[in-house]
């Protein structure tokens, strides 16, 4: 075993986990879930059995991670926030195969106490602030506030406000790592080396 489960925790067979990762106290993980490497799961985490998580994600203390719940690369979910993963649930009415996917795409952040309300997407470095609620798709570098969430700004891929437009075309310069971010028509890119990405 490459990777850390403290006593407490449930991990059930045929959980796929990553080296190096990192399994607190009262975690469960069910047995179709899969883990990759470098995670930290905080304490009181369940990841349900067709959750995904993928490589370097930092999940903090009571998250449930559940099914048809994907997360990219280097996601950070802050304390308490939650994923749903059924539109219209009731008590007295089967719904699971009702799920919708939600997708967090590479590098964004859910801030403590959000609540992303599933079938949406997440862009790449997205920032969705403390107790937003997620309600329809986000761009990439998107800062997201409020109830339901409203884009508020930009950020950057190291994680600070960026100085760009919400409305029309403009450009900056991260301070932090001098990277060029491009913002038009409700797009943000950024460019890596000689090329521009999304």
């Amino acid at each position: 075993m490459n990777y850390q489960i403290h006593p407490t925790a449930i991990v059930d067979e045929g959980a796929e986990i990553g080296e190096g990762s990192r399994i607190w106290h009262w975690v469960h993980v069910c047995g179709g879930a899969k883990i990759g490497k470098g995670v930290s799961l905080g304490q009181n985490v369940f990841v349900g059995n067709k959750a995904v998580i993928g490589d370097h994600c930092k999940i903090q203390n009571n998250i449930s991670v559940y099914d048809n719940v994907t997360l990219e690369e280097g996601v950070f979910c802050g304390p308490s926030m939650v994923f749903t993963n059924v539109y219209n649930p009731r008590a007295l009415i089967e719904r699971k195969n009702e799920y919708r996917d939600t997708l967090v795409k590479k590098g964004a952040t859910l801030g403590a106490n959000c609540t992303i309300v599933c079938g949406v997407t997440i862009g790449c470095f997205a920032f969705i602030a403390a107790g937003a609620v997620v309600t329809r798709n986000v761009p990439d570098f998107a800062l997201m506030t409020g109830v339901p969430a409203r884009q508020t700004g930009w950020m950057s891929a190291y994680g600070e406000r960026l100085e760009l437009p919400l409305v029309g075309k403009g450009e900056t310069v991260c301070p932090h790592t001098g990277t060029t971010y491009y913002a038009q028509d409700g797009i943000c890119t950024m460019q890596v080396r000689d090329s521009v990405t999304q």
